[in-house]
């Protein structure tokens, strides 16, 4: 007999066709793999625009059937309840103010989502897993051979891991796309392209397509251009996979590759999309130190947990929990092979619905607003992990400096590997000169000159020491509040 009931939470932020895709699946998956107790969803609704927490409440609405209770959380009642704490948790809730208060970004959106989840539970049995999901992710897989199939029993799976171990928190992982940002993939995502441009410069265009053969296994972190701080060495050069199905060619190919290609800026990387590896479940459950934000669970006392430092609206907030954790749970922090199939875009335009840091205009996008907080990011990360939430000025630097040096080596790495590709794009000898689909790579490699070339705006501000000293001090501000931002918040979890 199951132990546990659910209460899943899913920021969302203008994103209803993602959120009503996940719910979808949640449905379905159900259908399949029915469990005894009912399910609650809590939408914890991030949005800017009143007409989509609109349409996000309308679906949510459509999803209360048997076995499923669908909550919106809205801004009203978020405000309500987060309100009071303000002063004593500025980092945790954050300081929007009333009149704007979507937006708040998906650390601060959880943690006030966690205020609801620990009221929902005041008066209830301690037999609950709460889990964390992201809006763009979906209950099913992608298997090897590029189908989705419901092959995971996460309900199952879940309750069986909680039951016959002591873990209190444990975090699954996604397959599909990267749960990173492309400021952080596009040395490698160019390496594939030039292997692709590479490769079919020797092929005719008119012959049958090559590109269908095993796809390579893109494991941890291959999508990451620094790997290597990870403890991961993915290989060189992925190939493209061709989706096509129906009998096409060599420029059927490469005309659909080209379609493709600009939404990298989107989160997507087509030629590194992982799979989902089946395997005997608790033959896969060991230690772990990363939390991937958009697929973790835990049980109530684990509510303690906040993300920290939200109000930055850093990235790798889930990994810089996920230090902090390890460091205070040790082995009752798992991981276990239960991903979710993340789908960074929707399917028509290749865009995605909402993507903070991102900036479009026409054909022009700019990334530098994920870029910093991608950087940043990334000291406050490996400044935590060398000394968990405890603040030392000369740490920080020294992290900072550590780490502008791998960004600005990488931009060096981008710039010559960008040479590369567009010199194959405009050699008047290649077969594809007269493709109108070769204007989608001139394109993408014109965006990621104007994001990587000598002219980004995202590395003039990480380099930009005037800059630092704005972020050194929100950063220590940051770390040096946690303790009592820890006691404050356990504080508000149990009022009485």
């Amino acid at each position: 007999m199951s132990q546990h009931r659910f209460i899943i939470v899913v920021p969302v932020a203008d994103r209803p066709r993602h959120i009503q895709a996940c719910l979808d699946s949640l449905h379905e998956l159900l259908r399949r793999y029915p469990y005894p107790h009912t399910v609650r969803v809590l939408i914890a609704d991030d949005s800017a625009d009143a007409a989509n927490v609109t349409a996000n409440r309308a679906i949510a609405a459509q999803y209360c059937t048997p076995g499923l209770q669908v909550i919106h959380f809205g801004p009203e009642e978020q405000w309500t309840l987060s309100a009071p704490l303000r002063a004593s948790l500025p980092g945790v809730v954050g300081n929007k103010p009333r009149d704007a208060f979507g937006h708040k970004g998906q650390g601060v959106m959880r943690n006030i989502a966690y205020l609801k989840v620990a009221a929902m539970l005041q008066d209830e049995p301690d037999d609950v897993l709460i889990w964390s999901l992201d809006s763009d992710q979906e209950f099913c897989v992608k298997l090897a051979d590029g189908r989705i199939d419901y092959a995971v029993d996460y309900f199952g799976g879940l309750d069986a891991i909680f039951s016959r171990t002591d873990a209190l928190v444990l975090t699954g992982k996604v397959v599909g796309d990267p749960p990173v940002s492309p400021a952080v993939m596009t040395a490698n995502f160019l390496a594939d392209v030039e292997g692709f441009l590479q490769d079919m410069a020797t092929r005719d265009a008119q012959a049958p397509c090559s590109h269908h053969s095993t796809t390579q296994r893109s494991g941890d972190a291959a999508y990451h251009d620094m790997a290597d701080l990870f403890g991961f060495q993915p290989d060189a050069r992925y190939a493209y996979p061709c989706p096509l199905t129906s009998l096409h060619s060599e420029a059927d190919c490469f005309v659909h590759f080209a379609s493709r290609v600009n939404s990298f800026f989107y989160g997507e990387h087509p030629t590194r999309i992982s799979c989902y590896e089946p395997a005997e479940l608790f033959s896969t459950v060991q230690a772990a130190r990363t939390v991937y934000a958009g697929n973790y669970v835990f049980k109530p006392a684990a509510l303690k947990y906040f993300i920290p430092f939200a109000a930055l609206r850093l990235r790798m907030s889930g990994p810089t929990l996920g230090r902090i954790v390890k460091s205070e749970l040790g082995p009752r922090f798992v991981s276990a092979n239960l991903p979710m199939l993340h789908k960074r875009t929707v399917e028509s335009g290749g865009q995605s619905e909402f993507r903070p840091g991102i900036e479009t205009q026409a054909e022009t996008i700019d990334m530098s607003g994920e870029f910093e907080r991608q950087f940043y990011g990334d000291v406050m990360l490996f400044t935590t992990e060398r000394r968990p939430a405890s603040a030392d000025v000369s740490l920080l630097d020294a992290v900072r400096k550590e780490m502008l040096g791998k960004y600005n080596t990488r931009q060096q790495a981008i710039l010559q590997r960008l040479d590369a590709v567009e010199s194959l794009l405009n050699d008047p000898t290649r077969w594809w000169q007269d493709k109108p689909a070769t204007e989608h790579f001139r394109h993408f490699c014109a965006n990621v000159r104007r994001n990587f070339g000598a002219e980004s705006s995202g590395h003039a501000r990480i380099n930009d020491p005037a800059r630092w000293q704005q972020w050194r001090s929100d950063l220590l501000a940051a770390i040096e509040r946690y303790p009592a931002e820890r006691a404050a918040w356990e504080s508000a979890l149990c009022p009485h």
